[in-house]
């Protein structure tokens, strides 16, 4: 009788262990936030979505309009300077030193979860659970010559973007380790 009760002693440790290390798949709004605050600390929001080479022209023309506007509100921001080369008829923008910072992409801050306000049942999708996670964020770290009126008309999604918590969405997925966005 005391072998039985030591081998029932034994399994009930070995199975508290187990539970202990078993993976937690079940969803929940403060572990989908901390899943995407994980994501976007290292996930910069940009201007631009492949980095721009300097110098950088815009030639004249009907379609370089809405570009020049955008690169003249960067000028005016204090990222880039203006070079007119009345020769070949161009307008070259150049970094200036903080544009160095910056330059590439020109991002301006990163998200940060304030709600997670709903996702979907997770479902099986090529060994991995998902769910989509329907959430708001807000930028954090945003840097003073993104704040300028030009800057705001000349780049319309950052200026909805800087002006307060936006609605997201994105899938995350768990393979065993807490949920992630996959990559």
């Amino acid at each position: 009788m005391e072998r039985t009760a030591k081998k029932w002693i034994f399994a009930a440790i070995a199975g508290l262990l187990a539970a202990g290390c078993a993976a937690d798949t079940k969803p929940s709004n403060p572990k989908l936030e901390k899943a995407l605050n994980t994501y976007f600390e290292s996930h910069n929001v940009c201007l631009f979505p492949d980095a721009l080479k300097f110098p950088y022209e815009v030639s004249p023309g009907s379609d370089a309009k809405a570009e020049k506007r955008r690169m003249d509100a960067l000028v005016e921001a204090g990222v880039l300077k203006e070079q007119m080369e009345a020769a070949i008829k161009v307008e070259r923008y150049t970094l200036t030193p903080l544009g160095e910072r910056v330059k590439g992409r020109f991002c301006y801050g990163h998200r940060v979860v304030t709600s997670v306000d709903g996702f979907t049942p997770p479902v099986k999708k090529d060994g991995f659970l998902e769910t989509t996670v329907n959430y708001h964020a807000t930028l954090m770290d945003v840097p003073v010559w993104v704040k300028t009126d030009d800057m705001k008309a000349a780049f319309p999604d950052m200026a909805a973007a800087i002006s307060g918590p936006q609605p997201g969405q994105m899938t995350l997925a768990n393979a065993g380790a807490g949920w992630q966005v996959p990559q």
